[in-house]
């Protein structure tokens, strides 16, 4: 759930592990790539955006040019929803008794599941091996914007996909039902590209707006703190997350594990500023499955969310529903200047070009020999051409 840079060719394993090339027309330069849980997206070096997979996760008809369409589309959303039988994704999302979700929550992911849509059955014939999947996905296509609109970065999430144009704006597709999608509201589908007003729409915590309350100068303080434009994107397994050209960070989304660093695990319908790190100018930003990692203009590197398989690289399992300073003693004198997230894992690379590695390593993922790894693992290879 990461933006790959730099990349020469766009190639896809169908059940295999042997690549196989997209068929992209052939003048088209990939310039970044991103790849969610069912469906990956791509922009060219002149902001062409191309997607494909699940067919949720693929936008098809009208570009919402505005907030005040949001209402018709949810209406329209929910009668399509009603007359479809295709499927959404299967959640991928399992509770652990370390988690920091409790009470009323745990019936959200028995409320989900109750309201998932069916599968159709795939259709059976000698002459047909196309599979019930198969038919459900789509191929590359090309992302119609707004005229004029230039995108730079993308971002895929479990089934939502964020972009990010030359100006700062933040566009958003796909499913919506935890409010990934920033629209106020419980959308489950939006199958075209809207702006998500994250600078206008901005709110804080309780905390901040309480410190804020009777000041005749508040509204020029919001605006000095969230910025003019988004500089950053991040799509988690059901929450996004940006940076601004001020150093705000701002998070919305499911939020069961505290990955949307509210200091609660309520879920965030509308972009929202992490307001605990408000005095620290955020550069860049991540998000795996259930957690969040940033790194600071000065290279620090913070985390919250969800922490079963210590991904948040803190020493220990324990969720945290507010940014924490990762302060490992291998990171000492360290800066970090990019981050990634996996589904349970997180890196880092520094100025030096090290690239340190903590969280889920079943399958190697960190480099080391362990299964889970609380703090950070330097992969030993010598340092990146990154």
């Amino acid at each position: 759930m990461r933006i790959l840079e730099d990349i020469d060719n766009v190639a896809s394993c169908t059940s295999q592990e042997t690549p196989e090339a997209f068929p992209l027309p052939s003048d088209v330069a990939i310039a970044r790539a991103d790849a969610g849980w069912a469906h990956c997206v791509a922009i060219t070096d002149e902001g062409v955006v191309y997607t494909w997979g699940w067919k949720e996760c693929v936008p098809t008809g009208r570009v919402i040019a505005d907030q005040a369409s949001v209402g018709t589309l949810e209406k329209d959303e929910r009668q399509s929803a009603i007359a479809n039988n295709q499927v959404s994704p299967r959640s991928q999302v399992s509770r652990t008794s370390s988690g920091a979700a409790s009470g009323p929550s745990e019936s959200r992911g028995t409320e989900e599941s109750t309201k998932r849509r069916r599968l159709s059955p795939a259709k059976q014939g000698n002459d047909s091996s196309t599979s019930g999947d198969e038919n459900l996905s789509a191929p590359p296509c090309v992302v119609t914007f707004n005229t004029g609109v230039k995108i730079t970065a993308v971002a895929a999430g479990g089934r939502h996909t964020l972009a990010l144009s030359d100006f700062g704006q933040v566009w958003g597709w796909g499913y919506g039902g935890e409010g990934q999608l920033g629209l106020g509201s419980r959308i489950r589908t939006v199958s075209s590209p809207h702006p998500i007003p994250c600078i206008e729409s901005t709110s804080y915590g309780k905390d901040r707006l309480s410190a804020m309350k009777g000041n005749k100068n508040a509204e020029g303080q919001i605006n000095k703190v969230t910025g003019n434009r988004v500089t950053a994107i991040a799509c988690g397994g059901r929450h996004s997350v940006v940076v601004t050209d001020s150093g705000a960070l701002l998070a919305f989304g499911w939020g069961l594990y505290g990955q949307c660093g509210q200091g609660n695990t309520d879920d965030v319908l509308s972009p929202t500023c992490v307001s605990a790190i408000l005095g620290v100018k955020m550069q860049d930003v991540a998000a795996g499955l259930w957690h969040t990692v940033s790194i600071s203009a000065d290279g620090d590197v913070y985390s919250f969310g969800g922490n079963q398989f210590g991904q948040l690289g803190i020493g220990s399992d324990q969720a945290e529903t507010i940014p924490k300073l990762v302060d490992a003693p291998s990171l000492e004198n360290k800066n970090a200047r990019s981050v990634s997230c996996g589904a349970r894992h997180s890196a880092i690379i520094t100025d030096e070009g090290e690239v340190f590695c903590w969280g889920w390593n079943k399958y190697g993922q960190v480099g080391i020999s362990l299964l889970y790894y609380y703090d950070f693992s330097q992969v030993r290879w010598g340092k990146t051409l990154v």
